[in-house]
This record gives structure tokens, C-alpha cells and sequence, in this order.
């Protein structure tokens, strides 16, 4: 499912201040015509094609050439001293935060738009010109648009003929009744207001479409670690299916810190469904034990070799993981190639809900998990290469306890620490403002059966073992 966002833009009073390089070309027409145009009555409702500005005071014999040499005067006269108006680039650097495409849908003739784009290096994907009111539906539904932003009724005829959302700005001539009477969903002062408005939108079409994927699952099974994104799943499932049709299942094994069982166990029955805690045998696989760079995989081949008959036997449809759009570029993820060639679906990514997203959506419905740290499992602090055992990720669970009470003893208050096995030695990972005063507490590393410890400057970072791969696109 293709879930990339598109957003259109007009061009001629949404993006850019028309009105002075406009006014200036059509007064040297009107002098080469010997006709005297109301340039000021013209330039004030900037959007409709040219012929019909025209129209009104040139015999129709005449309105082609017009055009024409309209068009010729224009590159000269009224590119340089057109702006950008206010807000043009929080605006479309909204849309790429959410990878997002951008489209350049205008009346303009085709050439003098691109000649606006690049004079301003406006960061645009596409532009098409020459259509007006319901044609620029047809651009935007050509090149699957979500929402097209203009500043004039005809522009929202446009997305009301794509089935798009329509969203207004006041910057050109239309008044704000106008816009909502046309059938405007939305109505901005000006693009300044537009990240805002399209964090919520996205948020809110990827909520939809996250609630859509659930109901045809009918029963699913979530492989629920107790964090964020997996709690945030089980909820959502729960919302779309009712309790009675989801469950939760808590694989236990060395990998999974004892410290999170205890919540995950209250999280799941506090929404009522079913939990599962069977135990899993990572330690059995070779390849997990020998832990080179695609250790994950073989816990996940684990996991899903665990979790998909069990739930078969309790008549689940499928084996839902917490996979969200930030993990599937993250670059190196191959316990997530693992999981889906065992079937398991990952409703999270399907809908393109980032970690922020998550995270934003958690707390609006209360959720516990909403702020909490991201909590690998233990294996993920043990370098490539070093074997995994019970007593290895023992010790680094027992350290990394020790260092956020030290430092909580201490009166800081602590998100995130990392404890990682380089062998003998032990790299501590705490965030960057406990970075200095860390070192002060690594005795509790060394009680916990570390030769030696030592506090990684650049403080904490996920994945940051993957640093140390030679050649990590082998293990893809």
C-alpha cells in the first residue's frame, strides 16, 4: 500500500506575491495595445487564466495574440521582482518532514511557473500549468494528491473535483465566506499556519487508515514487548475489534529485561484482552548465540516460529509486530525481513505512523507508554562478535539498573541508559546532559561484573552497536 503523502500547491498568490510583476506586464501590453487596462481592478483577484481576465476588454479576435505576447513580455518584466509570501518555506518543508511530494498545480503558463520555481528554488516535484477550476482535479488525481492549497474558489473547485482535501489561504482576493461556501475543509490566514494544520492531518489520515488495516484482521495477536510502539498497537486493536478479539502475547526468555514484565502484564489487562506469555529458545539458535550483525533475525525467526501456532491454537488471524515507518528506514533492520517472511504483519508501518507519531498519538488517548524510553532487548547492548549468554545479558541488565538508580539517587532525572558489553569492558550511554557527572557512578558497572567501564562521549543513540559493523549491508 502506497501511503506516501502529495500535496498540491497553486502558485500565483499561494506561494508567490503575483500582483507587482503581473500589473507590470500587463501595463507594457496595454501600451503595445494602446488599450488602457484597470490593471489595478485586474491584479486584485489574481488565479483565472489570462483569457478571461481579458475578456472584458479586448474583442475576442484579439485575446489569443494577447496572451501570446503576454507570455513573452512576462520573463522579463515580472519574474526578478516577484517574492515568496510568508510561510512558503515552513510550508513545504511540512511535506517533506513526512517524505511527502510536492506538486505545482497552476494556471500559469507551464514555462513561466518553472521559470518562478527556479528563480526562487522553490522545492517542488512537479509542476503543471495551464489548468484551471475542475482540470486541476484531474492533475491531482493523476499524481494521487491527498490535499491541493490555493487561495481562490476555482482552486477549491479543483480539489472538490479530485476528492481531495481542500485547504485556503487568504493571501489572494477571496474572503473567507467565499472560500467556505465554495466547500473549502479548511481556511488559513496565510502558510505560516500550514505545518501545524498538516502534523494533524497526516496524523489523523494514518490513525484512519491504521483502524481500517485492524478491522479486516477481525482477531489479531500483538507481539507485545511493553513498549511504546507495541502498547500503542494492542491499544488501537482494541479499539478497532473490541478486547474479546485481541491478544497479547509477552515472549519470555534472557533477552527481555525482568523489569519489564511486571508493566507489560498490567498494561495488556488493564485493556482486557487475552495474555500470553509463552517462553522463547533464542539461546538454542546458533546464529543468535554467535551474534554476528544479523543476530535479530534469528530472535524474530524465534519469536514468529513461537508465536504464529499459538496463534492458530487460540484463533488469532495473524501475528501483529510494533513495527513503525521510522524502524523500516532506519537501514539495518534484519529481524524485520525475518518476521515478514513468517507471515507477521505490521500494522504500524502499513498506515506510515513514524515513532513521533506514535508517541503524539499515545498520549492524546492516555496511554502510560506514551513518553517511554525506547527498551531494546538486552542483547542488543553486546557487541557483534561477543557470544550472547544468560549470564553476559544478566550482567548488563544488573549494570544498567545500577547506573539509573546511582544517578536517580543522585536527583537527576534519567531517560535513557545504556550499558554495552565490549567484552571485558563496558561502554556506558546515558543522555547527553548526565554525560559528565556519569563517571562518577561507574562503580556499579564494575560491581555487577565488568573488568571496566568507560562513558561514551557522544552519550546515548539507538542502535549505536551498528556503528561497529564493518560491512552491515552483507546482513541485509
Amino acid at each position: 500500500m502506497d501511503t506516501q503523502l502529495v500535496v498540491g500547491f497553486d502558485l500565483d498568490m499561494t506561494l508567490i506575491d503575483t500582483v507587482v510583476g503581473f500589473a507590470a506586464t500587463l501595463d507594457v501590453l496595454a501600451a503595445e495595445l494602446g488599450v488602457d487596462f484597470p490593471t489595478a481592478e485586474m491584479s486584485a483577484r489574481l488565479g483565472p487564466p489570462l483569457e478571461l481576465l481579458l475578456e472584458p476588454h479586448l474583442d475576442a479576435e484579439r485575446i489569443g495574440p494577447a496572451v501570446d505576447r503576454f507570455r513573452e513580455i512576462y520573463p522579463d518584466v515580472a519574474v526578478t521582482p516577484t517574492p515568496v509570501l510568508v510561510g512558503v518555506a515552513g510550508a513545504l518543508a511540512a511535506v517533506r518532514r513526512h517524505d511527502g511530494r510536492i506538486l505545482l498545480v497552476t494556471g500559469k503558463f507551464t514555462p513561466n511557473a518553472q521559470l518562478h520555481v527556479d528563480h526562487l528554488g522553490l522545492d517542488v516535484d512537479v509542476v503543471e500549468g495551464r489548468v484551471w477550476g475542475t482540470g486541476k482535479g484531474e492533475v491531482l488525481l493523476r499524481h494521487g494528491a491527498d490535499v491541493y492549497v490555493g487561495d481562490h474558489v476555482h482552486d477549491v473547485e479543483g480539489a472538490r473535483a479530485a476528492g481531495v482535501t481542500s485547504v485556503s489561504v487568504l493571501t489572494g482576493g477571496c474572503t473567507r465566506k467565499e472560500l467556505e461556501e465554495a466547500g473549502t475543509d479548511v481556511v488559513l490566514d496565510d502558510l505560516e499556519q500550514f505545518p501545524a494544520w498538516l502534523e494533524s492531518f497526516v496524523l489523523e489520515q494514518r490513525l484512519a487508515r491504521l483502524e481500517e488495516q485492524l478491522r479486516a484482521r477481525e482477531r489479531l495477536l500483538v507481539a507485545f514487548s511493553g513498549g511504546a510502539d507495541s502498547a500503542f498497537l494492542l491499544a488501537a486493536a482494541v479499539r478497532a475489534l473490541g478486547a474479546e478479539n485481541v491478544g497479547a502475547a509477552t515472549a519470555y526468555s534472557d533477552s527481555l529485561p525482568r523489569s519489564e514484565r511486571g508493566p507489560a502484564l498490567d498494561f495488556a489487562r488493564s485493556l482486557g484482552v487475552q495474555v500470553l506469555t509463552p517462553e522463547t529458545s533464542e539461546m538454542d539458535r546458533e546464529g543468535y548465540r554467535a551474534n554476528a550483525g544479523d543476530r535479530c533475525a534469528f530472535c524474530k525467526a524465534e519469536l514468529l516460529d513461537t508465536l504464529t501456532p499459538l496463534a492458530a491454537e487460540h484463533g488469532y488471524a495473524a501475528v501483529a509486530t510494533g513495527t513503525n515507518a521510522d524502524d523500516a528506514r532506519a537501514g539495518f533492520r534484519p529481524g524485520i525481513a525475518a518476521a515478514s517472511d513468517r507471515g507477521a504483519v505490521t500494522p504500524l508501518l502499513d498506515a506510515g505512523l513514524t515513532k513521533e507519531q506514535v508517541r503524539s498519538a499515545s498520549r492524546a488517548w492516555g496511554l502510560p507508554t506514551w513518553d517511554k524510553p525506547a527498551a531494546a532487548c538486552l542483547s542488543s547492548r553486546v557487541a557483534y562478535g561477543i557470544e550472547i549468554t544468560p549470564a553476559r545479558l544478566a550482567r548488563v541488565e544488573q549494570a544498567e539498573a545500577g547506573v539509573r538508580r546511582a544517578l536517580t539517587e543522585a536527583g537527576h532525572r534519567v531517560r535513557d541508559v545504556r550499558v554495552r558489553d565490549l567484552g571485558e569492558v563496558a561502554r556506558v550511554e546515558v543522555d547527553r546532559d548526565l554525560v559528565a557527572v556519569v563517571a562518577d557512578h561507574l562503580d556499579v558497572v564494575r560491581a555487577a561484573g565488568f573488568a571496566e567501564a568507560e562513558v561514551d562521549p557522544l552519550g546515548f543513540r539507538s542502535g549505536s552497536m551498528n556503528e561497529l559493523l564493518p560491512e552491515p549491508d552483507k546482513y541485509r
